[in-house]
């Protein structure tokens, strides 16, 4: 399903650092079109079954088993502070390179893989409020239209990733 978006962007050859350059996928939270760098995105799935974990942080919904292989799953909606959201047919789980594991992240939905040239993007306000100010690496600008760059390797803290690599 949403596997397409990538199929379709990284063709035959999906480790080629130079096609991955200035490379977004691109989706929605809330009401606000989020990016994350391609070369941290495995793939995207639609939305599955969760089975909860006792004892992680509220933000990490649990794991999924994806072909035989545990990945613990976070909602960056919670992640960020935002309302909660039920999950429907739109929602998915783009699962991520961070930190040197795999972790899925659900997000609203998953809009399309941008290029967004690093001369495009600004750096993230200094004056910031709220959870999410931490995660931003900057702020691309696409036509008319603003895409809030996330960092991967700082959307979990340390101890995060440790408490989740217990769960794989």
């Amino acid at each position: 399903m949403r596997q397409s978006i990538l199929d379709d962007f990284w063709g035959e050859d999906d480790e080629d650092d130079d096609t991955q350059k200035d490379k977004y996928l691109t989706f929605r939270l809330d009401m606000e079109d989020y990016g994350i760098e391609i070369r941290h995105v495995k793939e995207i799935i639609s939305i599955q079954k969760i089975t909860e974990v006792p004892d992680l942080p509220d933000f990490v919904k649990g794991v999924i088993n994806l072909r035989g292989q545990i990945i613990p799953t976070l909602d960056l909606r919670m992640r960020f502070g935002l309302t909660p959201k039920d999950y429907d047919e739109r929602t998915c789980i783009i699962i991520t390179h961070m930190n040197e594991i795999l972790v899925g992240v659900i997000v609203d939905t998953v809009n399309e893989v941008l290029d967004i040239p690093a001369e495009m993007i600004s750096p993230p306000p200094s004056v910031q409020r709220g959870a999410a100010h931490r995660f931003i690496s900057g702020l691309g600008r696409v036509r008319d239209d603003v895409k809030i760059i996330l960092n991967a390797e700082k959307l979990l803290h340390e101890e995060e990733i440790e408490a989740l690599e217990t769960v794989h």
